[in-house]
């Protein structure tokens, strides 16, 4: 069993933020995979399907950013997902706006949520896959600057790099870790 889960802020309120990009994403692979019903459970929305051979579960923790780590270690401790089966999906200032990185572990980057996962699990073992949303223009504050939406010009960066990732996602779960990031961790 796999465990993805994106990262965001539940509520209409956020749901454009560019810090919500890993709902994004599982919503879009629940879409294109016919993933389904999303129920609540506990601190979580969640879906569960099939990639392949694997039965996944989708998640999006309604715990808001800086406690997801509550969501994903109940989650993983009910459903005995081992930390290499768990892959979380966010939003990274550092990387270019459009751009996806995957690594295996790692630290938070200054993410509140990996922060708080990190902390809730205990470990930074864990598989991650970063989606760029680049850095506020000088004078503009960081929380104010992740909790924005898009721009018209970066809407269709954004969107192929939701489609990608989405693609990526399904080759870490049928093809596993190396192969979705010798695919994807090009750009």
């Amino acid at each position: 069993m796999r465990l993805i889960v994106g990262l965001g802020n539940p509520g209409k309120r956020y749901a454009l933020a560019r810090h919500n990009l890993g709902f994004w994403v599982v919503e879009q692979l629940a879409r294109e995979h016919g993933f389904g019903p999303v129920k609540i459970w506990r601190n979580a929305l969640i879906a569960e399907g099939q990639l392949g051979t694997k039965q996944v579960i989708l998640a999006q923790p309604l715990t808001y950013m800086n406690r997801s780590g509550l969501a994903v270690t109940q989650l993983a401790n009910f459903f005995k997902i081992s930390f290499p089966h768990i892959l979380v999906i966010c939003d990274d200032l550092d990387l270019p706006t459009g751009a996806i990185r995957i690594r295996p572990q790692g630290g938070s980057g200054g993410h509140k949520g990996l922060a708080s996962i990190i902390s809730e699990l205990g470990t930074e073992q864990f598989p991650r896959l970063r989606l760029g949303i680049g850095r506020p223009p000088i004078a503009e504050e960081v929380t104010n600057y992740v909790l924005k939406p898009f721009t018209r010009e970066e809407k269709q960066e954004i969107e192929q790099a939701v489609a990608n990732a989405v693609k990526a996602v399904v080759v870490f779960v049928e093809e596993g870790l190396d192969a979705a990031m010798n695919r994807y961790n090009k750009r």
